[in-house]
């Protein structure tokens, strides 16, 4: 596998990435130390996703209510911290959906206030002629389709798409056209693995995967699922690679019990001043309390 380039990795570089066989890594994150961590693990794109909505802002089960607001800001944060992965804003419903003028504008947002290298948005159909005029405006466009979070209800819940012959036909012929508008990349969500590997070898540009299978040419998973921070029900498609969720919660209950308990803090943890200063200090503030009355 080749080297990791130095500096902030070059948007072309994935393409030649697809070309070599090597895989490509993107997760979610939302903060600045989120951003760092993956910087730290090497992973070659971030997602600012509009998961935020469920795992940062305490929605359930829909990513509808994020703000393009919102999304800035987060994406703001994590464009400060990260150095070579390439930063995706995305972009949130109600932010491109009226019209190419809105979605320019909105995408302009995350690449001006932001920072951010590039978006994301989800569809064909409709959001071609968005891609298109983002792409015109100078702005990078990552493609999304399948399982599309925003549009769920239409497709009848968070379900596999392409299970049908026809369905599976029409999902690869969205890839092409959003390859076609400009896309630098797809992404395929909870596609059945024969078909996402299709679409992969159709595609010039490179397919991320999640719940897509193997033959994509990189994966993505939400920084919150794979670290176990997310608890109850999870997509078939996450794997978890830590539990820091029970981590977490023992730390604070041993806090707290501490704290209770009188056990924290311990000397190691407070502050001394000199025993002259000390002396003064109790010696100034003495007759004040012996002269107070009882």
């Amino acid at each position: 596998m080749s080297a990791v380039p130095k500096g902030k990795l070059p948007l072309p570089e994935l393409a030649a990435m697809k070309q070599r066989g090597d895989r490509i890594v993107m997760v979610t994150a939302y903060d600045a130390p989120g951003a760092r961590f993956a910087e730290d693990a090497g992973i070659d794109l971030i997602l600012v996703g509009d998961t935020a909505a469920m795992v940062v802002l305490g929605y359930e089960g829909t990513t509808v209510p994020v703000t393009m607001d919102e999304m800035v800001f987060l994406a703001r944060t994590v464009a400060r911290a990260a150095r070579r992965p390439i930063v995706v804003g995305d972009m949130p419903f109600g932010s491109y959906q009226v019209s190419d003028e809105d979605a320019v504008r909105n995408a302009i947002r995350f690449f001006k206030e932001a920072r951010t290298d590039a978006v994301k948005l989800e569809g064909a159909g409709p959001s071609l002629t968005r891609v298109r005029a983002i792409v015109g405006a100078g702005i990078p466009v990552m493609g999304h389709i399948g399982l599309t979070p925003q549009s769920a209800t239409m497709l009848g819940g968070f379900k596999t798409q392409g299970k049908t012959a026809d369905a599976a036909r029409a999902l690869v012929e969205d890839a092409l056209a959003l390859e076609d508008a400009g896309c630098f990349s797809v992404v395929l969500e909870a596609v059945p693995a024969p078909v996402a590997a299709e679409i992969t070898e159709r595609l010039h540009v490179p397919t991320i995967g999640i719940g897509a299978g193997r033959g994509c040419d990189g994966q993505v998973l939400v920084y919150h699922d794979l670290l176990g921070l997310t608890e109850g029900h999870l997509p078939r498609f996450v794997k978890r690679y830590a539990n820091l969720s029970r981590e977490i919660r023992d730390a604070l209950e041993a806090y707290a019990d501490e704290v209770r308990k009188g056990v924290f803090p311990e000397d190691e943890h407070t502050y001394e001043m000199p025993a002259a200063e000390l002396e003064l200090f109790r010696g100034e503030h003495r007759p004040e309390r012996e002269h107070q009355p009882h």
